[in-house]
């Protein structure tokens, strides 16, 4: 094929990528015709394209990865309260000791700071802070390695760590007080409430 033709074809193939055909470029001064030619040549071959616009992902698309990446970070952060949980039950038999929090004897909250801060947690150090730090929820919504946290008219003043529901009793593993060892037990009062690690 002749240059010419050649040149003659990719031009009217730029020219119809923006809409321009050659009816419409006659009645163009010849100045203007040429100019808006040279320009979409240029664009075409700059883009390697003819004229068609660059793939971008959807809004639908978007809302589809982040859920992806919301759910995969999810599943991250189940598994190291489990972790936690895990940490907690390998305490059971430790010997109670006020003020203690581990690797051997243990405090209520001591154990449930050993246990999470081994998991990656920043927990703080008192039941009372301990609470605060959580995000509490109901207890129809408790999953494993939530937390259970114990009040009086002084506030909080125990906490444990949720294993599951038993016949309708919250089974939890703990430290409970002087002279005792951690151990799975189920509550001696329904004064508490549920709190999570858990974003959802």
């Amino acid at each position: 094929m002749p240059a010419n033709s050649s040149r003659a074809r990719a031009c009217a193939l730029a020219l119809a990528g923006i809409g321009l055909t050659a009816s419409t470029m006659t009645t163009l001064p010849a100045t203007a015709a040429t100019s808006a030619a040279s320009s979409a040549t240029g664009a075409t071959l700059a883009s390697g394209t003819s004229g068609a616009a660059p793939h971008r992902p959807t809004g639908k698309n978007k809302d589809e990865g982040k859920k992806k990446r919301e759910r995969r970070a999810a599943r991250r952060l189940d598994a190291r309260v489990l972790g936690a949980l895990g940490t907690a039950m390998r305490q059971r038999g430790d010997a109670y000791a006020y003020g203690a929090s581990g690797p051997d004897r243990f405090d209520c909250s001591g154990l449930v700071h050993y246990s999470f801060r081994r998991a990656g947690f920043p927990v703080p150090r008192t039941s009372g802070a301990q609470a605060d730090f959580t995000r509490r929820i109901a207890k129809k919504d408790m999953r494993p390695g939530d937390l259970m946290f114990f009040y009086g008219s002084g506030g909080v003043y125990h906490a444990a760590i949720f294993l599951r529901w038993a016949r309708g009793h919250a089974l939890m593993v703990h430290a409970p007080g002087s002279g005792q060892r951690v151990q799975v037990a189920a509550p001696w009062t329904s004064q508490w409430f549920g709190g999570t690690l858990r974003r959802a």
